[in-house]
């Protein structure tokens, strides 16, 4: 597997995901890379990290690329901080793991 599974957290309600946030980029990306030193994931958003609008940003995107509806997909730490806890309600750390990587249900 690859070294994401260390940015993938068992939660009683699913999966918690860590992921490290460039708000303000060129374009949406989920995963955009992988950081070893904060084990987090890579996210990059267009919407700035204002009002909540890359927070929102983040929430659609990582529920597009997981195949989750959007409420299955909250911030549960780091609301105001480029490094944030993502909670995927339902799926278990494999689960997200296949879907990363293959970008299909697994």
């Amino acid at each position: 597997m690859s070294a994401q599974t260390d940015a993938l957290f068992p939660d009683k309600n699913g999966t918690l995901i860590a992921i490290e946030v460039s708000a303000g980029a060129k374009s949406d990306l989920f995963p955009s890379g992988y950081n070893p030193w904060r084990k987090a994931i890579g996210c990059r958003v267009a919407a700035p990290a204002t009002e909540g609008k890359a927070n929102r940003a983040i929430i659609a995107l990582v529920s597009a690329v997981l195949g989750v509806p959007r409420s299955s997909v909250s911030i549960v730490a780091g609301q105001t901080s480029s490094v944030k806890k993502i909670l995927v309600s339902g799926l278990t750390p494999d689960q997200v793991a296949g879907r990363l990587i293959s970008g299909k249900d697994s």
